[in-house]
């Protein structure tokens, strides 16, 4: 074991962050210099364990990495912001795609601008947002539970070393997806009914009267109405991710490693894009089991009878034809654009709002390091450090008789 340095300060909160080994301990020590101005001593060292490693290239392997420098309940904060947004100002195109997965629109003119057109004039401008508060409500608890699965999924696929295959990744996303989705469902199938109803004649008042109202009439049951297709659509939707990040080098011809944040944008919405459409089928039985009800006028507007979700498939191909299956395919994919882009945006404008306030950053409106402050340390340690290296007043004696 080395040498310990002789001037040196031993900082408890360091000595609680996983080493590989005892003989490593020394890096938790902390060597005593001065700074010019007072400040605290500058960057600390860093250790393979720490936010800062990274693995040699060529390993083939994805670390499970996230900004330190957020607490758990700022980053759910930045991401429920950006999702509460990016929800609100796609609204209208996810309305489009909902009804024409339902089968509301077959009759009438198929295209977007006139569905909207039709339905703003027959309830409303506020019927372009049908459903949307319950979308946005759903958003923290299905983050919350999505990142605590997600979490239990990395530790359960990871290796001794901390790392997990990309593919392992990506299971472990779409594993955690389906929990929250899942465990959150009630509250997609009442967003699917608030959409299909008419807001002139509503047979529900809002998430709370129609939960009673589907709970009263047709039962505990009804409010899992198509869930198996969840769980089924995670096969091609994690197909559809790995099948895009398989051939990403061989897109932008170049490693992984040297993507600008442009190209991770583009790999995001087109991950996204090619996901979602193997998975559409899925997701359009879905919303047809979602609306149905003997409840609900016209059964809900579901253009086809069916008994359940094989004889759905059959049902659709059977009147419609294979491409029924992808019915409000178009409206789907131009949302993936402006709700990507909106939804980082926000997020890295709340992200830096929390990094100026924890200290790491000079100001909200750029990414200028504070100077001194190591970025590797979490925001508690770097309070703990703060104090532990605040310069301390020398009380003056007084002289005793």
């Amino acid at each position: 074991m080395p040498q310990i340095p002789e001037k040196v300060a031993f900082h408890p909160t360091l000595a609680r962050r996983r080493c590989w080994a005892w003989a490593q301990l020394p890096q938790f020590f902390l060597k005593v210099r001065p700074v010019p101005g007072g400040a605290w001593p500058g960057p600390l060292y860093r250790w393979p364990k720490s936010p800062g490693y990274q693995p040699p290239r060529g390993v083939g392997m994805a670390t499970w990495r996230r900004d330190g420098r957020l607490t758990s309940s700022q980053r759910l904060l930045c991401a429920g912001l950006a999702g509460a947004i990016s929800l609100s100002l796609t609204a209208p195109l996810e309305l489009v795609t909902v009804l024409a997965q339902v089968g509301m629109v077959r009759g009438h003119p198929q295209g977007l601008w006139d569905t909207g057109r039709r339905l703003w004039l027959a309830e409303g401008p506020r019927a372009l947002w049908k459903g949307n508060g319950v979308a946005c409500l759903r958003l923290f608890p299905c983050s919350m539970v999505q990142l605590a699965a997600y979490r239990k999924f990395v530790v359960l696929f990871m290796d001794d070393l901390g790392h997990i295959s990309q593919w392992s990744s990506i299971v472990a996303g779409s594993l955690a997806g389906m929990v929250s989705m899942i465990v959150t469902y009630p509250t997609d199938l009442i967003k699917t009914r608030l959409i299909v109803q008419n807001m002139l004649e509503p047979s529900y008042k809002g998430l709370i009267h129609a939960f009673s109202t589907i709970y009263q009439q047709e039962g505990v049951l009804a409010l899992y109405r198509g869930v198996s297709l969840t769980v089924l659509g995670a096969v091609p939707f994690s197909a559809g991710s790995l099948l895009v990040y398989m051939n990403l080098e061989k897109i932008w011809n170049g490693p992984r490693e040297r993507f600008s944040h442009l190209q991770n944008f583009a790999n995001v919405c087109m991950a996204a894009a090619v996901s979602q459409t193997l998975s559409f089928p899925f997701d359009t039985v879905k919303r047809k089991m979602q609306a149905q009800s003997p409840y609900l006028p016209h059964c809900g507007g579901v253009d086809v009878h069916f008994s359940g979700a094989v004889d759905c498939f059959r049902q659709i191909v059977k009147t419609q034809g294979v491409p029924g299956l992808w019915s409000g395919l178009t409206a789907n994919l131009l949302k993936v654009v402006p709700y990507f882009g909106v939804m980082f945006s926000m997020f890295e404008f709340c992200k830096r709002i929390f990094l100026y306030q924890n200290g790491y950053i000079l100001s909200p409106l750029t990414y200028k390091l504070t100077p001194g402050v190591d970025q590797s340390l979490k925001p508690q340690e770097l309070r703990e450090l703060k104090k532990f290296f605040k310069p301390r007043k020398l009380e003056s004696k007084k002289p005793t008789l």
